[in-house]
């Protein structure tokens, strides 16, 4: 079966190509927020990387339970810190808890993230070969302007992609409708 040429023989890299990458099928916020603080981690790493520890991540945060994330004190910061199965960035993992709150905040004031989401677009968007575009822009500035750290264009553009909203398979994918 052919793939898109970035998927590796891992099968948790298959496994989310297959079912996950590029497909709109999870818009709940728990999901939401731990595919938003997974691509923060993955700045300056492969996905790939990020995507192995993925399991240690839903452990280390809780299950990616919002309500935990926000209390986060120095002594469950440290245990962050010292937890081998994460990337162990101090900045990333402030800025994980600080977006957090920020998520809360903007679940609240639009009824869920996906709602706040989709105030900037209509419709999934279908390209390749990019790395950012208006809309990754666009709400890289508003969430940047609300306070959150690494989430840069490139970021939200990936992130995006991941939870379904751009759709990037290629053109010899299995998974292109685009044929």
């Amino acid at each position: 079966m052919k793939r898109c040429s970035w998927c590796s023989s891992n099968l948790k890299y298959i496994k989310y190509h297959d079912n996950e990458w590029c497909v709109l099928n999870d818009t709940s916020d728990r999901y939401l927020l731990e595919m938003l603080i997974l691509e923060s981690f993955q700045a300056g790493l492969s996905w790939e990387c990020i995507l192995n520890k993925r399991e240690n991540f839903k452990d280390a945060y809780d299950n990616f339970d919002i309500e935990k994330i926000i209390l986060y004190d120095d002594e469950k910061i440290l245990s962050l810190l010292n937890n081998k199965g994460i990337v162990r960035n101090k900045l990333k993992i402030n800025a994980s808890i600080n977006n957090s709150k920020i998520f809360k905040s903007i679940c609240l004031e639009y009824g869920s993230f996906y709602k706040y989401l989709c105030s900037f677009y209509d419709g999934v968007i279908y390209e390749n070969n990019c790395t950012t575009n208006w809309l990754s822009d666009k709400i890289s500035k508003d969430l940047i302007c609300r306070g959150m750290k690494f989430v840069g264009s490139t970021i939200i553009y990936s992130y995006l992609q991941a939870i379904g909203i751009i759709y990037s398979h290629e053109e010899d994918c299995f998974m292109c409708y685009t044929k």
